[in-house]
């Protein structure tokens, strides 16, 4: 057994519940732009994955004799963070899938809310993109209305356009390529700030996520220091590699995992000397993967395996007890 935190405690009357609908509220944000760029069908996707996550929850906690508490948020949060996590036009059975395991697995299977070694939302969005990897990485972009009505006058219906994510072209493309997508530095700033681009539902808005990820802070539900290393390690090391750090920083998941994700507090260490090399290490990894790794992104699974780390992360960036000798 890790024994990682030491006595004295501080109470707060911030209660486990209140943190968890904090965290919701701090979502709308987001998900108001996935409605606004995606349609409606990026509410389908939320609304699906929160109730199997509900469900899941409630059997779970019956099946373990414990009382059922579905409505503390928790079970929200990991529904929501899912369908994020999410392409628009993928089938509804993925998210149902990835929430199923995410919940019933990854959390109660661990031990249920405080136990759980690894983000439930991320460890099901990363299962569902090895068991669906085509569903999960096609892309959609925005409709613009000038084109849907050219369409509909061609008597033609279009429901949606595939195209490729900001990342993805950066790997094949190139820089100048991107930019030629966009036409200009300053629009591609634009675009990935807004979220006017393809992606997953929930990531594609920096402006959104930022204004969540500042309501965080402001209610003191997460500390600045993860989120705020989490980014600049990531802008120094694509920087130092000659690409854009700016446009790593807007562009994928790095802004919703930052702020959302990695900021898990069973996940994240407890040590605020644990926290900078979680921060870091996350950093490092996700810019790593993106500048050498296969896939376009890094960010899922740069924090998992920075989840993995925590324990060990804690062991040995303990406090040292007042007058505790060390051991041989």
């Amino acid at each position: 057994m890790l024994k990682t935190n030491i006595s004295p405690h501080i109470h707060s009357k911030e209660s486990v519940q209140r943190s968890m609908w904090n965290v919701n509220i701090a979502l709308l944000p987001a998900l108001a732009a996935s409605v606004y760029f995606f349609g409606v069908r990026s509410l389908w996707l939320v609304l699906i994955s929160v109730i199997t996550a509900l469900i899941s929850e409630a059997v779970m906690q019956i099946l373990f004799k414990k009382k059922v508490t579905i409505f503390d948020g928790s079970a929200v949060i990991t529904g929501v963070l899912v369908a994020f996590n999410m392409p628009p036009a993928v089938p509804f059975y993925v998210p149902i899938i990835g929430t199923m395991f995410a919940i019933i697995i990854v959390k109660h299977l661990f031990g249920g809310l405080g136990n759980n070694i690894f983000n439930p939302a991320l460890a099901g969005r990363v299962f569902v993109m090895f068991a669906w990897l085509p569903e999960m990485t096609t892309w959609n972009i925005p409709l613009d209305p000038a084109w849907i009505q050219q369409f509909d006058i061609l008597n033609f219906r279009i429901d949606t356009i595939t195209a490729a994510t900001p990342l993805a072209i950066n790997k094949l493309k190139g820089m100048e390529g991107l930019i030629s997508e966009f036409g200009s530095k300053a629009a591609m700033y634009k675009q990935l700030f807004i979220g006017n681009i393809g992606g997953c539902i929930g990531e594609t808005s920096a402006l959104a996520l930022l204004a969540g990820g500042l309501y965080l802070m402001l209610k003191k539900i997460i500390i600045p220091i993860i989120p705020l290393l989490y980014i600049v390690t990531v802008f120094a090391v694509t920087s130092a590699a000659g690409q854009d750090g700016l446009f790593h920083i807007l562009a994928g998941g790095l802004i919703i995992g930052a702020f959302f994700m990695a900021t898990d507090y069973v996940a994240s260490p407890f040590t605020m000397r644990g926290t900078i090399i979680y921060a870091i290490g996350c950093g490092l990894i996700t810019a790593l993967l993106r500048l050498k790794g296969g896939l376009p992104e890094g960010v899922s699974f740069s924090i998992l395996l920075m989840n993995s780390l925590t324990p060990l992360i804690d062991k040995y960036t303990r406090v040292k007890i007042y007058g505790e000798k060390r051991k041989k």
